[in-house]
């Protein structure tokens, strides 16, 4: 080999070498691992009705276009673009131009609706038409478009009302008090939760939340920025206070009345799971007792909002959480499936309207995480599980008579599905910790048929650590699940500190078999950068590991999972490269207690701790979520005292930060503001940080400040 090739081959050594060598900057962490450094993936797929096509958003040097391909074949054709649609705007007189191809959604196999500003406009991909549907007000919120496509149902300050022909607007609620509240989510979005508006199948009625929050204490957040400060006051229900009151609505389309559900006493119960009979002549609504550990779904009859049958009950020693409507089989008024943990795992259950259970589909030591759909013959379920690990999530085929399961994911990893109408194809979206995302077509026998993307690693170029995934033995021989990334130039022969990043709480599961990217994910990678090991276990009382896991720390919130923390660390212990005398802990919300706990009540095993967003006080708490895990202060005052920060101050002897957003609706400021005087009473070091106008976390550019000030902690004290 002659000399300047070698010198050819040194230098692109050299560069290569360079390149995978470049360490995460602050605006990586925060910024870019959103965008610039995230895996690709393709925009906006969606099956297209009545066919085995599947449309997507691409992108070329003119613009932004809607593109078909078929799922069998592999074949793509352009359907329309955004010049397209904006130039349809001009020549109907439309002065509403597009900046970007619209969130649309498929109506039928070439027509797609979308909102621009405050109207919902249909397009035709064939005639190129495009229609003005309806238009709602100006300062409207909580759209939903009803199933026919056409009418629209929002929210405007705290009244519903409803448009069915253009700007022809109904109001359903006229409430003059700001403490009636019509149209939105209710219980601070537990139960599973998420809006205020239920269109009837037909579209011939609208079912809607109604709460009155008159009775719940005002919470003040306080918003600078003006001379003086301003005052805003929100409904803030506390553990043991007074909740809001929650009743239902049906109005009726055609003659505009409106009749309320006689849902009974107590006032302060819990209505969830809130679902329309496919005939449109009954509603359902599982009641749960404010102790949540007594649930009861009950049928109603639409027209006299008369209770018809308490269908079931389940109760429970500790709590009960029903948080998934139901799901009638296809072309069925009379069966649905029914989500239940009452064997431990949350499995699905065949009832009858009759309130008779006709069997149990599923079944095991895993849970169904969330129903697909049906196939066409409605003979055969699609789920997607956590029955391969829990680390995992993958879909699976069962047959409703037989309970026979077919495997469809094949690859290991973390599995996103969205299935065509008849259940014949199924877009796969999956990653793992060794694949940034593959993105493809399945049959119903889990066959590719098509690849639509397999994402190239975006940090490939930067020194990152793989994390190590493991499980170490816990109490009543639990598995506690375990994620390790060493410092990126490790030696074995050094001693590294250590970064414990912790959440801890119900229903989160930090450790799975993912594709890790993200803001707190490249933050880990920062820290390594480094030097330090950064360490993670999922402990007691976390989700997807069935409902005896998560009980375990009912009414003892801190205790059990401060346990299986420290067996975290005693394997850390074990391993000879690990600097015992140097172990710091970070979390956020849940995390930020139990960052405090960690420091507070392990005997100084934690060096240096910085607790986000944190609850000191579960008495500081909403009800809803805080009953539920602890009951009442009333009725379990010593869970609530041994739980409580507070009464740990004195034991503060490492270094601790905590930070809190000022205008916090979620963990509401007066929770660290406590412990911080409690910290000045007993002459305790604690250092503080309040975020102003921000609330449950810290967001746009002072993001990279709190980053930094996280690093820096450690890095000037660990």
């Amino acid at each position: 080999m002659n000399f300047n090739k070698l010198n050819i081959l040194f230098f692109i050594f050299t560069i290569t070498l360079f390149a995978q060598n470049k360490n995460f900057t602050m605006l990586d962490v925060v910024q870019n691992s959103y965008s610039t450094l995230a895996p690709e993936r393709l925009k906006q797929l969606n099956w297209i009705p009545n066919t085995n096509n599947v449309s997507q958003v691409v992108t070329d040097s003119i613009g932004q276009n809607l593109v078909l391909i078929d799922a069998i074949t592999s074949k793509s054709k352009k359907l329309t673009s955004l010049n397209n649609i904006n130039s349809r705007f001009t020549a109907t007189g439309i002065e509403n131009k597009l900046g970007r191809f619209p969130r649309y959604n498929w109506v039928s196999e070439h027509t797609f609706t979308f909102w621009q500003d405050n109207s919902l406009y249909s397009y035709d991909v064939n005639s190129n038409k495009l229609v003005s549907i309806n238009t709602v007000s100006q300062n409207a919120a909580n759209k939903s478009i009803a199933p026919n496509n056409k009418y629209v149902a929002f929210t405007e300050d705290n009244n519903l009302s409803v448009v069915l022909c253009k700007s022809e607007i109904n109001k359903i609620t006229n409430e003059e008090s700001s403490t009636i509240v019509s149209g939105t989510s209710v219980h601070r979005n537990e139960f599973g939760i998420t809006k205020g508006i239920f269109w009837s199948p037909k579209s011939n009625y609208i079912a809607f939340y109604q709460k009155d929050e008159s009775m719940v204490t005002d919470y003040p957040l306080v918003e600078i920025g003006t001379a003086p400060a301003k005052l805003k006051n929100i409904k803030y229900p506390m553990t043991g206070q007074k909740s809001h009151h929650v009743k239902v609505g049906i109005y009726n389309i055609k003659n505009g009345k409106t009749i309320w559900l006689e849902t009974g006493e107590p006032l302060d119960q819990y209505l969830t799971n809130l679902t329309w009979g496919p005939n449109e002549q009954y509603f359902y609504i599982a009641h749960l007792n404010r102790d949540q550990n007594h649930m009861r779904l009950i049928k109603y009859d639409v027209t006299t909002g008369k209770q018809i049958k308490i269908l079931f009950e389940e109760k429970d020693n500790e709590y009960v959480e029903p948080e998934n409507q139901l799901h009638f089989l296809p072309n069925s008024n009379d069966k649905f499936l029914w989500f239940s943990e009452r064997d431990n795992w949350q499995h699905l259950y065949l009832y009858n309207t009759e309130g008779t259970l006709l069997k149990q589909i599923t079944k095991g030591p895993w849970e169904v995480q969330s129903i697909l759909g049906f196939d066409k013959d409605s003979k055969n379920i699609f789920i997607s599980t956590t029955k391969e690990s829990p680390l995992e999530r993958h879909t699976y085929k069962v047959n409703l008579k037989t309970g026979k399961m077919l495997k469809l994911t094949k690859e290991p990893g973390t599995h996103k599905v969205k299935m065509n109408e008849e259940g014949s194809f199924f877009i796969d979206s999956y990653n793992s910790s060794s694949a940034p995302g593959i993105t493809k077509i399945i049959d119903d026998s889990g066959n590719t048929t098509t690849t639509l993307l397999e994402s190239i690693n975006p940090i490939i170029d930067y020194s990152v650590s793989n994390p190590e995934i493991f499980s170490i033995k816990g109490e009543n021989d639990f598995d506690l699940y375990c994620r390790l990334i060493k410092p990126t130039n490790f030696d074995e022969n050094k001693k590294y500190p250590v970064v414990v990043y912790v959440y801890g709480g119900p229903h989160a599961q930090l450790v799975t078999n993912r594709w890790y990217f993200g803001r707190y994910d490249f933050w880990f990678q920062y820290m390594a950068q480094n030097g330090y090991v950064v360490f993670t276990i999922d402990n007691r009382g976390s989700g997807n590991r069935g409902l005896e896991f998560e009980q375990e720390v009912f009414r003892k919130l801190g205790t059990k999972e401060i346990e299986d923390q420290l067996l975290g660390i005693e394997h850390l212990k074990t391993l000879s490269y690990i600097d015992d005398t140097r172990i710091g802990v970070f979390g956020w919300s849940y995390g930020g207690f139990m960052t405090t706990s960690l420091m507070l009540r392990t005997n100084d095993t934690y060096k240096v701790g910085v607790g986000g967003g944190a609850v000191i006080d579960w008495r500081l708490y909403e009800i809803m979520y805080g009953e539920r895990y602890m009951d009442t202060p009333e009725t379990n005052p010593e869970g609530y005292k041994e739980s409580s920060l507070l009464n740990y101050v004195d034991n503060l002897n490492g270094k601790l930060l905590l930070v809190h957003g000022t205008s916090d609706p979620t963990v509401v400021w007066e929770n660290t503001l406590e412990f911080a005087k409690k910290a000045a009473n007993l002459n305790k070091q604690l250092d503080y940080y309040p975020y102003v106008g921000h609330g449950h976390g810290v967001r746009g550019k002072d993001a990279i400040h709190l980053y930094n000030k996280i690093s820096n902690y450690f890095f000037d004290n660990l």
